[in-house]
Formats: C-alpha cells, sequence, structure tokens
C-alpha cells in the first residue's frame, strides 16, 4: 500500500464486546466490506489484560480522558489487534490497517519487529503501528514493568524496532538493551519501516516523538475533541523541534449523523471536513455500524465513502 498525502477515511473495527460474542465473523464481514467499499484504513485497539482499577481510564495524570469510561468490564472480550490484523490482511486485497493504539512497550521489541514486518511484507504494505503509552498500571504490572517508565520503555521499543527495519546488520545500544551485528529478515516493504503514528496529548513528549519517529500523531484527550486548534499548534512544534512536517499526517474525528428516517446523513456526517482539512487534517475518523451481510455492509458504507472523497477533494 503506498503511502500518499490525500485525506483518509478511517474506521475502527469492532475488536473487542462487553460480554462473548459468540464469534468474531462479523468482524471478517466488516473488514472485508470496507475493503470493498473504499474505505482507507481500519483501527484495532488493543489491551492485553485488564485489572480492576477501571476507572483509572478517566484520569488524564495517568493517560486517561478526563470523563471518559472504559467501554467495557474487566472481563470484556479483547481481540489482539496485531494477530487479528493478520487474519484480517488476508480476507482482504487493499485496506490499510492501524493499531490504535498499541501499548508498544508490552511487547519484547525484538518479536514486535518481527511480527510487523512479516505482516507488513504479507499484505503489500498495509500495516501502520499506533503507538502510546497506555492509562492501566495493571498491564504493565502483569508484563513485569515498571508503569512509570511506560515512556521511556515505548520509546525503547520505537527504537529497537527501527535499528531492526533499517539495517542489514543491526547494532544498538542502551542501558535496557544492546546487541551487535544482528540480522533479521525479511524487511518491511514500506520504506524506512513500518510507519509509527504517536498518540498522545500535547506535551513535550509527544512533539518529541513525533519529531523523532515521524510526524503522524493520534491526538488524544482535550486535542482530539478541539482538533482544529490542536493540529497547527503540533505542527508548528514539531517543526520547531527539528521535524519534518512537509506531510504530517494529523487524525481527526467526526461525528455519524443520521436523518430523521434513521438513515446515515452523509452530508451533515462530512460538515467539518472542510474546517479540519484546512487546520492540517489528514486522517478522518469516523465510527461506522454496518449490518453483518457483506452485501448490504458494503451498499451501508459506499455512499459513505463517496461523500468523503467528494468533500476531501478525491473525485
Amino acid at each position: 500500500m503506498t503511502q500518499t498525502s490525500q485525506p483518509h477515511l478511517c474506521t475502527g473495527l469492532p475488536s473487542f464486546a462487553a460480554e462473548d460474542p459468540g464469534g468474531w465473523a462479523p468482524l471478517a464481514t466488516f473488514a472485508r466490506a470496507a475493503d470493498t467499499a473504499g474505505v482507507d484504513t481500519l483501527l484495532i485497539s488493543d489491551h492485553v489484560v485488564f485489572g480492576e482499577q477501571l476507572e483509572e481510564y478517566a484520569k488524564p495524570e495517568v493517560g486517561g480522558s478526563k470523563g471518559g469510561k472504559q467501554p467495557t468490564g474487566p472481563d470484556g472480550h479483547w481481540l489482539e489487534p496485531i494477530t487479528t490484523i493478520a487474519w484480517l490482511a488476508g480476507q482482504t486485497q487493499r485496506v490499510g490497517y492501524r493499531t490504535n493504539i498499541l501499548l508498544a512497550a508490552l511487547r519484547r521489541p525484538v518479536v514486535l519487529a518481527k511480527m510487523a514486518a512479516n505482516i507488513d511484507v504479507l499484505s503489500g504494505g498495509r500495516l501502520a503501528l499506533g503507538v502510546g503509552v497506555g492509562w492501566q498500571a495493571a498491564e504493565y504490572e502483569a508484563a513485569g514493568l515498571d508503569f512509570e517508565g511506560r515512556g521511556k520503555l515505548l520509546d525503547h521499543a520505537m527504537d529497537v524496532c527501527t535499528a531492526l527495519w533499517r539495517d542489514r546488520q543491526a547494532n544498538y545500544s542502551s542501558d535496557l538493551l544492546t546487541f551487535s551485528n544482528i540480522h533479521q529478515m525479511p524487511k518491511p516493504v514500506q520504506e524506512g519501516g513500518v510507519p509509527f503514528w504517536i498518540s498522545g496529548t500535547f506535551r513535550k513528549s509527544t512533539v518529541r516523538r513525533l519529531a523523532t519517529y515521524g510526524a503522524r500523531w493520534i491526538p488524544w484527550g482535550p486535542d482530539a475533541g478541539d482538533i482544529i486548534n490542536a493540529a497547527p499548534r503540533m505542527k508548528q512544534a514539531v517543526a520547531e523541534a527539528g521535524g519534518d512536517v512537509s506531510a504530517m499526517r494529523i487524525v481527526g474525528n467526526l461525528s455519524l449523523r443520521k436523518s430523521d428516517d434513521g438513515k446515515v446523513d452523509v452530508a451533515a456526517t462530512m460538515d467539518r471536513v472542510g474546517a479540519m482539512l484546512e487546520a492540517g487534517v489528514t486522517d478522518f475518523s469516523l465510527q461506522l455500524a454496518p449490518p453483518n451481510d457483506l452485501d448490504d455492509a458494503v451498499a451501508y458504507m459506499e455512499p459513505i465513502v463517496a461523500g468523503f472523497r467528494k468533500v476531501a477533494g478525491r473525485g
């Protein structure tokens, strides 16, 4: 999948459920319908385990979203995103996949690099890794990792992956890991490796990561809610930090609007796209709710995709 500067339409896949859904076939139907209808990117969430302090999700001081609520209880069913993408990529042809948000620090970096490179190769370059530090201490504790050091662990994971993707003979040294003359093939097919998208609010650590690992931002918290102002501010900050913002990509959220008859009102749904484009948003996330039948799901999605492309200047 060639990375372009065009505006993209993204939607989250229903890869979690509050209770056992009795099977995940509708997930594959959703992905195949999106592939056929022309959706650009499918997003898959991540949680490895849960503790029981789910109220932490609403606390920005630990990485949560003020006033937010975790969508399931601790026994909710969550599919692991990388293995799920591998399953779905084999059933689709052109749609891209992005983790949203992968807690990359919970995976050993050498294994994460291998898994991501394999999926990128087998899918023809359709993988991107949206990464973040998360909000739940229990996941880090269960993995034997220090929650307070999660930012450093995230940087470490991206550094190791980048070295293994970029260099035929990889060398790496830090206070966490040292190796030399390490070979890992095949490399990702995307130039520079699998793209990282950085999740976070407007803060020094987020700006630094965008400047270092690639200017692709998934806003979080208040910045996601005020993207018209947040996008240009972040772009300026990344440029001042030495990042290349010439092709910076920024996610903005759209709300699905419906008419009085319950059908999707495409024009109303897309009414903020123009202003968001002007502010610097490039990737538009819209949560869709298609029927479970494949043909019906395609028919549901196609007018939405067409409406987006028209207002986004893609014909």
